[in-house]
């Protein structure tokens, strides 16, 4: 195992998160507990474990696809994922730093689009790397239709 590349790949998608949550944080008190949200938003202290798991199954997603770099087309969807997640990253700092529900959720399709593109190309690469953006993708299917609502209520 090359525990080096591991610790990146589980570390960088954590620290993408903790970026997102600079903004969130002062965020969640001050505007988006005035927000009207739909019935189904889950409660506030869910969010941090979804995605600190989501975070850690990305980071092995993508160390399965960094060891088959050599295959082809592996490199290329190798940085697909990377630039993916710098989406993720600013998906935070729009809707709580921006306080722009619309915005965010242009962001939030955008994201959708890579996860879907990521799980197909990662199947041609890795099984594992591809089933494990799965939960992911269900996650951001519902975190996009919560933010529609949040948007259209606001």
């Amino acid at each position: 195992m090359k525990y080096k590349r591991l610790a990146i790949s589980l570390a960088i998608p954590q620290l993408a998160g903790l970026a997102g949550s600079f903004f969130t944080a002062p965020a969640i008190q001050n505007w988006y507990v005035n927000l009207q949200r739909p019935s189904f938003s889950p409660p506030n202290w869910l969010f941090g474990p979804v995605w600190i798991t989501l975070y850690l199954m990305m980071g092995v997603s993508i160390y399965l696809i960094w060891n088959k770099l050599d295959e082809q087309n592996a490199r290329g969807v190798f940085w697909l994922f990377w630039i993916h997640l710098f989406f993720n990253a600013t998906w935070s700092m729009i809707f709580f730093g921006l306080h722009n529900p619309m915005l965010a959720f242009i962001n939030i399709a955008i994201i959708w689009i890579f996860i879907i593109v990521l799980i197909f190309k990662f199947w041609k690469i890795n099984k594992w790397a591809s089933y494990l953006l799965v939960p992911y993708f269900f996650w951001v299917s519902f975190a996009s239709v919560l933010n529609y609502f949040i948007w259209y209520l606001n």
